[in-house]
């Protein structure tokens, strides 16, 4: 209860149009550090083939078994890195470094390597987890931080993986998947889009580029009034806009946007934000999970073009304050992730 108190108290006190604190990135850093090793509940996303597949989360996955699941296991390691590009002083920062270095051993990767390798987990994490573990790698390869770069080295066979996945997939994928949970198509190329930008992959930008539009370009009047979904955690008409702000030229994207949902160009534009009746429950408190995906794409487009969209930054503010103060040790359900999202909407914040 003291560390509930604690944790409400720091996001509800001077939280309006401010950037990340020292306090707010210690608690938020709290929560993947606590989790990061802790192998139960796991909910494992496994085909078993035959009896010898049945194995401990840990046996599985020896780099990302915390967390609850993999992807979220995953985005708790970006989180952690994160915090420490950002927070050279962070508390407990030998401990992060340790347990990551633990984490994202050369062994451990070539491990996770093997799994991902399988011809029956082809699909496993697509897109969703891939997107993340391609942010972890674009988060590592970018810190300074001395640890770093050898774990970015020993990550980098698992990531390089991925990006051949994405090759063998997005072709195959006729109909995008709009859904607000983790099948989400456009979520699943943001990441992986502004991996291949900074890793100057001109074929992996080309690859991402042609799919995105054949799957969205023709589509038209974005319905914001059928979200949320009963447990969304990604916003499906945000998410689209998101990787089309990427891919398409300013001109044509905002030619493109007007026909998708022209609302948003309006400076009185207003959305309500998602409730959670019960955030003891896993499914239910996804959508404390939407409204910072909805906030995270609203501060993108600020910063490409303030000119259109400086009237969003209100909503943008409106959508992290409420869900922020709900970001605290209390539930697994939600604190096992929800610190990942928090900080995805700061990172475009600020």
């Amino acid at each position: 209860m003291k560390k509930l108190v604690l944790g409400l108290l720091l996001f509800s006190v001077g939280m309006k149009a401010q950037k990340l604190s020292t306090d707010q990135a210690n608690h938020l850093a709290s929560l993947p550090l606590k989790c990061l090793q802790q192998e139960y509940p796991n909910k494992l996303n496994q085909l078993l083939w035959d009896a010898t597949e049945i194995q401990s989360p840990v046996q599985l996955h020896p780099a990302f078994y915390g967390c609850f699941d993999w992807h979220s296991s995953v985005h708790g390691h970006w989180s952690l890195v994160y915090l420490l590009n950002h927070f050279p002083d962070i508390a407990n920062k030998n401990e992060i470094i340790q347990k990551l270095k633990t984490n994202l051993s050369k062994e451990n990767i070539q491990l996770e390597v093997a799994y991902f390798s399988k011809n029956h987990e082809k699909s496993f994490e697509r897109t969703y987890g891939w997107n993340w573990l391609l942010k972890l790698q674009l988060e590592l390869e970018i810190s300074k931080e001395p640890f770093a770069k050898e774990l970015a080295q020993n990550l980098k066979p698992l990531s390089d993986l991925i990006v051949q996945r994405y090759y063998e997939f997005l072709p195959k994928l006729l109909y995008p998947v709009r859904a607000g949970t983790h099948n989400n198509t456009a979520f699943g190329l943001t990441f992986a889009w502004d991996y291949a930008v900074y890793s100057n992959n001109k074929d992996f930008q080309n690859l991402i580029t042609e799919n995105a539009k054949r799957l969205f370009l023709s589509d038209e009047n974005c319905p914001l009034n059928w979200e949320p979904s009963g447990t969304d955690f990604l916003s499906p008409c945000m998410e689209e806009i998101g990787i089309m702000s990427r891919v398409l030229p300013e001109k044509e994207f905002l030619s493109w946007l007007k026909k998708f949902n022209k609302s948003i160009f309006k400076k009185d534009f207003d959305w309500e934000v998602a409730r959670v009746s019960d955030r003891t429950d896993g499914h239910l408190v996804h959508l404390d999970g939407l409204n910072f995906s909805r906030a995270w794409n609203f501060y993108h487009l600020i910063k490409l073009y303030p000119k259109h969209f400086s009237h969003l930054k209100s909503l943008a503010e409106k959508h992290l304050n409420f869900s922020l103060p709900s970001v605290v040790d209390g539930n697994y359900e939600g604190e096992h992730w929800l610190a990942s999202f928090a900080l995805r909407a700061f990172e475009e914040k600020n």
